[in-house]
């Protein structure tokens, strides 16, 4: 239909952030933290390049993905919208439903282990409300 009304919130945070009237707005959005995991799957990546980039503190986006093995999969993006990995399955359903909601939740590292060969990367995971 093509005069139906939808929600696009996550759209418009990322608009307001990257205008100047972000700044006004800013004092307004709230970051809620609502859980501590890691990223899954850092072993699987095509492209292992983006984890020489990373670092504690940085933003990273969440996004649901169609996946014929987890049906409420959510990928790991670093800030160029790079695949790092994914929300842990045995964690992802109430935030794969908080986003089906139309819900903003985005995450930041909070630490990084190299063990071994292995890189293990601890991640909180926040709603963004306005």
């Amino acid at each position: 239909m093509a005069n139906e009304l939808t929600e696009h919130r996550q759209e418009l945070v990322s608009l307001v952030q990257s205008h100047e009237l972000g700044d006004l707005i800013k004092p307004l959005i709230k970051e809620i933290h609502l859980f501590d995991s890691y990223i899954a799957g850092t072993t699987h990546l095509d492209d292992k390049t983006v984890l020489e980039k990373i670092k504690v503190g940085d933003v990273l986006s969440l996004r649901r993905e169609d996946n014929k093995f987890d049906s409420n999969a959510i990928l790991i993006l670093n800030g160029e919208g790079k695949k790092l990995g994914y929300v842990p399955e045995k964690d992802n359903i109430v935030f794969a439903r908080l986003m089906d909601a139309g819900k903003l939740l985005k995450a930041k590292i909070s630490t990084i282990t190299q063990r071994g060969s292995f890189m293990q990367i601890g991640v909180g995971i926040y709603l963004v409300d306005l």
